[in-house]
């Protein structure tokens, strides 16, 4: 899955698109993934500047940005970064970018075609319920995490 944003900021103009500070990266995250919610609480404790910020898919924001770029919940997680869309192996990519320092090094998967790089993530995507689970929602995540969301 490439870049998803036709337009930097176009969910500005999308009724449906609740405001929210865009001045940092969002990631939204499928809250009751245990795969992505641990995923999502891992990035917020190793993430010392706070420079993403956070939201469930199934909150308002996360579903209206879902609903704005034509995607499914459960084909990918959205990263929104400079008011474009990210997803799949790419949105890693871009997050590695935006974290920087160590995370950088995993930018080295950009060696990797992206087509197998979304394929690899595809089949993650499609069985993470049945290999990981489901918790709660957002169960995984500390009262200081929760915080972090919007």
């Amino acid at each position: 899955m490439p870049e998803v944003s036709e337009r930097a900021f176009s969910y500005r103009d999308d009724p449906r698109v609740p405001d929210f500070d865009d001045n940092k990266a969002l990631f939204v995250f499928d809250g009751i993934c245990v795969l992505c919610s641990g995923g999502a609480s891992w990035i917020m404790r190793h993430d010392r500047d706070a420079r993403v910020n956070f939201t469930p898919g199934q909150e308002k924001l996360g579903q209206s940005l879902y609903a704005h770029y034509d995607i499914e919940m459960d084909e990918s997680y959205l990263l929104i970064a400079n008011g474009h869309a990210y997803t799949a192996s790419r949105g890693y990519l871009e997050l590695c970018r935006i974290l920087g320092g160590w995370w950088r090094l995993f930018q080295i998967f950009a060696l990797m075609p992206e087509r197998l790089r979304d394929r690899l993530y595809a089949i993650v995507a499609r069985n993470r319920y049945r290999w990981f689970g489901k918790v709660d929602y957002c169960e995984l995540l500390t009262q200081d995490q929760r915080r972090r969301l919007l």
